[in-house]
């Protein structure tokens, strides 16, 4: 299988439809269509820490959610850290790949993975007019705002942060989106969630939030987004079982 093919094929499972209208996802660099594809490499973000490990270890592949390459580029030199990153890439080739909102909304993405670390139950989508599939709402029966912002410190471990007007209100639906969600907040809460868990989101949003009674924990941009590797890497060995695959957790570290 070649790295266009592999693409083709992730896109039917994560597809380009669902992608925002603002968004810049896709094949980033590639040597070519007839490179060979043998090692993967899955991690959140195309570091030069993680092309440096992939390029070392023989990796000729490597699938980020964050797009490498996000706004247009005037040039590529090494004077940038973008241009930088595309010249080691190709010069050690390896086609890097990146599926970002796409993978936010697309079944079994970053929201499902955040949702299944949770531990939801019926969990469904919700959205905004743009972006209607984007998040995931489901059950928490059981909890306060207090006691469920304990579990997702201790279930995602991280930093977690709650905003919220009382503590002590009951938490019996949550909704989730990974990364930054602060356009998200009302969208959740028309969808009937009692708190909201997002990875961060602005003070005056957050402020705004508590003051109508609406209950955010905010848990870290990467902690809330990491769960999605383990969920890539599955789906690569389903779709290219004879490909050797790998993810990272952080920046250098393989799970």
């Amino acid at each position: 299988m070649n790295s266009y093919e592999l693409y083709e094929k992730l896109s039917e499972k994560y597809p380009s439809e669902l992608s925002c209208v603002w968004d810049n996802d896709g094949i980033m660099v590639s040597p070519g269509p007839v490179s060979e594809v043998e090692k993967v490499l899955v991690c959140l973000d195309a570091t030069e820490d993680a092309l440096i490990y992939a390029a070392e270890n023989g990796f000729d592949t490597v699938i980020t959610h964050h797009p490498m390459i996000f706004s247009p580029l005037k040039n590529v030199t090494p004077e940038t850290n973008v241009g930088r990153k595309a010249i080691f890439a190709l010069m050690n080739g390896i086609t890097v790949m990146s599926f970002h909102t796409r993978l936010d909304a697309a079944k079994g993405g970053v929201n499902d993975a955040l949702a299944e670390a949770l531990e939801l139950s019926d969990v469904t989508s919700f959205g905004d007019a743009e972006c209607p599939t984007m998040g995931r709402i489901g059950a928490a029966d059981g909890f306060t705002v207090a006691s469920f912002y304990e579990k997702v410190k201790e279930k995602l471990s991280g930093g977690a942060v709650c905003y919220t007007a009382d503590g002590n209100q009951p938490c019996r639906k949550v909704a989730v989106l990974g990364g930054a969600g602060k356009d998200f907040i009302y969208a959740a809460r028309d969808a009937g969630a009692d708190v909201f868990v997002t990875g961060e989101a602005s003070y005056n949003a957050l402020l705004d939030a508590a003051e109508n009674s609406v209950s955010v924990i905010t848990a870290g941009h990467y902690e809330t987004e990491a769960p999605v590797c383990k969920k890539l890497k599955e789906a690569l060995r389903e779709l290219a079982p004879d490909v050797y695959v790998e993810a990272l957790s952080g920046f250098n570290n393989s799970i």
